[in-house]
C-alpha cells in the first residue's frame, strides 16, 4: 500500500475480503507487515467460478475504481498444499 493511502488500502481490504462469501470464498489468514505497508491474504475459494467472480464482483471493481492510484498493488500466487 502506498504511504500515504494506509488507511484508505486497509478500508479498502476490509470492504473487499467481506465480499468473499458472496463469491464461495473465505480468508484463512490475513497478516500485515510491522509497517502496515503490506497485507498478504491466504484466502480459498469453492471453485474456479466463485474466484473467477469475485475478481469481477461490480461492488470489489467500483471499490478499486473509488481509490484509484491509492489502490493496493494485488500480486496473485495460486498455490497447493503440499
Amino acid at each position: 500500500m502506498a504511504d500515504a493511502a494506509i488507511e484508505a488500502g486497509q478500508r479498502y481490504e476490509d470492504q473487499v475480503l467481506a465480499l468473499l462469501p458472496r463469491h464461495g470464498g473465505r480468508v484463512e489468514r490475513r497478516l500485515r507487515t510491522d509497517d502496515a505497508g503490506t497485507e498478504v491474504h491466504v484466502i480459498r475459494f469453492d471453485d474456479r467460478a466463485g474466484y473467477e467472480g469475485f475478481l469481477v464482483d461490480p461492488q470489489r471493481v467500483a471499490l478499486r475504481a473509488e481509490l484509484g492510484d491509492a489502490a493496493p498493488h494485488t500480486q496473485v500466487l495460486e498455490v497447493h498444499e503440499v
